[in-house]
């Protein structure tokens, strides 16, 4: 068996309606099932979900202050005021504060920009920056992304003599800046329906405004905020996120082109994913590493020498940024490991990069499933800043509210935080919030769960049925690409691939092996060694289209995988069974030993149970073999029963490793037919007497017989009294009774010692199998 990481939970629909919808709509059974799970059963909300518009795009003028705001700018431009936009360093940050300085500059503003530094300043407006700006002349500061919370700021902004207007779109605090005005679809007292625009959404419907049409050319930068910060992709935002996908295969931007060339990517195969995994983090490396100012002027410039050398530094900085993620995250693994997993994970360390755990705390949870805080030590200031993420049923923001006494500074929401606090104070934090969590999750909460929209058939896999949900893209937060459950399906092929073996690659197939799928799992290439290739799988994953020298196939990409029925690992004959670290790494295993324990194995884990079933009653081994759920069958049985008395009575049964080591083969010992003892009984009928000592190899040779096989015909007519052996010299008995061959146990070890080594050794894993399938059914071997 091979568990899988998250319980999966199966979302069962009325198969009637999605038949009704296929016929109505044209589309695939499994784009038609997608539909009705998502609750769309009648064809006005199909049509509204599928053939958007422009209506979806709200009036920026219901946004409180809107009003206000496009008359303070226009004055400013007008009057030939100077202009500062306040932006933030990440993905988000950086696009809001491209599209609104391109929309001034257009508008013919005298207008610059500012991002603070994340490691010199942090996040926000700050008063250091305000006052500089005042120094230079701006008389108006509109923040982009950010200043909800900017209310010391707002008050410096107004003691200047600078007019300050806030766009943001995070969660207002209870007491909102004193600015002149504040745009916020999530502030109180603002009528706008949609409460979940990103901030380059905020900052689109102000360029709306200001320019009085809807800015079509920005709707590939809003697409890149919109995507990377997580924002539910429903009604307008799902809207702006497909027009800006569409726009972005098309955009003439300098600076999007280039940055796509360094990732390896084109215009034409840009989606929601290649925005998400390809151009958002490059944008926001800038920002975590340095300065996001790069990542600005890579949005803004025309020019195609800079955009290229930008984007040269932009992805240069991505690959930094992701060495540094991965040696960190290596670092806090081992340290959890070590450990052992608590309830919470509070890690840390002085010179881990502060603009990187944030990534680090959520491959942690993504790993080991608890609620997790990273720490960048600095013992100088004895100060840690840190980044949390949690799992479901635990609200980070709440549990961190609590603990508020060793939290300067501290904020965020339910399932991610970013906090400052004491180096002093880690351990009491990392105590009370185990504690927290101990208490406050269920059984079932502390395991992960995967939400699945539709079990599959691969018959129904096709490019069609992909294209056609396609049409409910760009997915996202608040409409997740479906995710796919194919079960019990055989393995047609498996392996690793990647430079580093990172990844596993299968091919399935059904039942009658007339339709196959390609699969691959991204970081799943330990698994491999944990599936053996005789076994079905279950998968839970999304469908894709792979691209490869032209030709396009259906694939399908694994989130998980799981093997419910018991598995065999063949080490037949490997050497380097002991060097095998899936075997070796078993918490618990029950090593039978069927003859005698070899001398020159190496010592096993203490943890692992050895059973030498020539040494045990027979009930002692049964209750054992009951019990265990990894098997290591040592050696070859001496009979068939041991092993079929094994096979029946493992119950808990869930993997079988096959070693069988053994000393000597039979196999390829020809056992002699009726003909070879009846020459040989003629022989002694006529000489009387026979030196097996002297004469035995002589005889060997003569016949084309191996001298062991002599003495083996030797031994069974002493067993079944036809001679008697004195000193090595075979004398036939007087008047012997006639027997048969098989009532001599020499000659029925033989025979059973080939069987064994036959069905057991020298079979396929195949057939091996079957074999073993049958005796745990209660079938002998004999009947095989």
């Amino acid at each position: 068996m091979l568990y899988s990481k998250a319980e999966w939970k199966i979302t069962r629909i009325d198969e009637d309606q999605v038949q009704r919808i296929a016929e109505q709509t044209g589309l695939s059974h499994i784009a038609a099932r997608f539909l009705v799970q998502r609750g769309m059963t009648t064809k006005e909300t199909i049509d509204a979900f599928l053939h958007m518009n422009d209506e979806a795009l709200l009036d920026p003028y219901r946004l409180k202050d809107m009003d206000k705001t496009v008359t303070r700018i226009k004055k400013a431009i007008d009057h030939g005021e100077r202009i500062l936009i306040f932006g933030d360093y990440d993905a988000d940050g950086v696009t809001s504060t491209s599209l609104l300085y391109l929309t001034l500059r257009e508008m013919g503003a005298e207008v610059g920009f500012y991002v603070p530094n994340r490691f010199t300043e942090g996040y926000g407006p700050n008063e250091n920056a305000f006052r500089q700006a005042a120094d230079e002349n701006v008389s108006l500061i509109v923040t982009v992304d950010t200043g909800i919370a900017a209310v010391h700021e707002a008050k410096v902004a107004k003691e200047l003599g600078v007019d300050l207007i806030i766009t943001d779109h995070h969660e207002p605090p209870p007491e909102l800046p004193d600015a002149f005005a504040v745009i916020n679809p999530k502030q109180p007292t603002c009528s706008y329906e949609n409460k979940h625009l990103a901030g380059v959404g905020v900052a689109f419907k102000v360029a709306h405004a200001l320019l009085g049409r809807v800015p079509e050319e920005f709707y590939d930068l809003v697409a890149i905020g919109t995507i990377a910060d997580l924002v539910t992709l429903q009604g307008e935002n799902r809207y702006l996120a497909m027009k800006g996908i569409q726009s972005l295969t098309r955009s003439q931007r300098p600076g999007l082109k280039a940055l796509l060339e360094r990732a390896g990517s084109t215009q034409q195969e840009i989606n929601e994913e290649q925005v998400g995994f390809l151009i958002g983090p490059r944008l926001n490396a800038a920002g975590r590493l340095d300065s996001a100012d790069p990542a600005v002027e890579l949005l803004i410039t025309e020019d195609l020498i800079e955009a290229d050398e930008l984007a040269q530094m932009i992805d240069d900085l991505n690959k930094e940024r992701q060495k540094i993620v991965k040696d960190i995250t290596k670092e806090a693994e081992a340290m959890v490991e070590e450990a052992g997993i608590p309830p919470v994970i509070v890690v840390g360390r002085e010179g881990w990069n502060p603009g990187v755990i944030g990534i680090v705390a959520s491959r942690l949870v993504e790993k080991f499933y608890r609620p997790t805080i990273v720490l960048s030590y600095d013992s100088e200031k004895g100060q840690a800043k840190g980044s949390a993420r949690s799992i479901e049923g635990f609200d980070m923001f709440a549990s961190l509210s609590q603990c508020r006494e060793w939290l300067p500074h501290f904020g965020g929401h339910t399932m991610a935080a970013g906090l400052t606090m004491d180096l002093s104070h880690v351990d009491m934090l990392r105590e009370k919030l185990s504690d927290m969590a101990v208490s406050t999750l269920t059984e079932k909460e502390w395991q992960k769960s995967l939400d699945i929209d539709l079990p599959i058939s691969l018959n129904e896999v096709s490019l069609q049925a992909i294209s056609d949900l396609q049409q409910m893209s760009p997915f996202g937060m608040g409409n997740p690409a479906p995710v796919f459950l194919i079960e019990n399906v055989h393995l047609h092929t498996i392996k690793k691939i990647g430079a580093n073996e990172d990844h596993l690659k299968l091919t399935v197939a059904d039942n009658e092996r007339e339709h196959q799928l390609d699969c691959i799992g991204f970081r799943m290439g330990s698994v491999h060694d944990h599936i053996s290739p005789l076994s079905k799988v279950s998968a839970v994953g999304k469908l894709a289209v792979n691209e490869w020298n032209g030709q396009s196939k259906p694939q399908f990409i694994i989130d998980d995988i799981k093997v419910s029925n018991w598995q065999l690992f063949d080490f037949r004959g490997d050497k380097r069974i002991w060097q095998n670290k899936v075997l070796m790494a078993l918490e618990e295993c029950t090593v039978i030993v069927f003859r005698s324990y070899p001398d020159h194995l190496p010592e096993l884990p203490a943890s692992w149970e050895v059973i030498q079933m020539n040494k045990v009653s027979e009930q002692e081994a049964k209750e054992k073999v009951a019990i265990a759920k990894h098997l290591l069958l040592m050696d070859l049985p001496d009979s068939v029963t041991k092993f079929e008395h094994v096979m029946f009575h493992a119950r808990a049964l869930e993997n079988v490793y096959v070693a069988f080591l053994h000393d000597k083969d039979h196999f390829f010992e020809t056992i002699p037919t009726r003909e070879h003892f009846k020459w040989l009984y003629a022989l002694l009928l006529k000489r009387k007497t026979f030196d097996l000592q002297r004469k035995g190899k002589e005889l060997a040779k003569y016949k084309g017989w191996t001298e062991e096989a002599v003495h083996f015909m030797c031994q069974v007519f002493f067993e079944l009294e036809f001679v008697k052996i004195n000193k090595g010299v075979v004398e036939l008995t007087d008047q012997p009774v006639k027997k048969d061959l098989a009532e001599s146990p020499t000659y029925q070890k033989r025979i059973e010692e080939n069987k064994i080594e036959k069905e057991l050794y020298y079979s396929s894993l195949s057939s091996l199998k079957e074999v073993m399938d049958m005796a745990r059914k209660g079938n002998q071997l004999t009947s095989v």
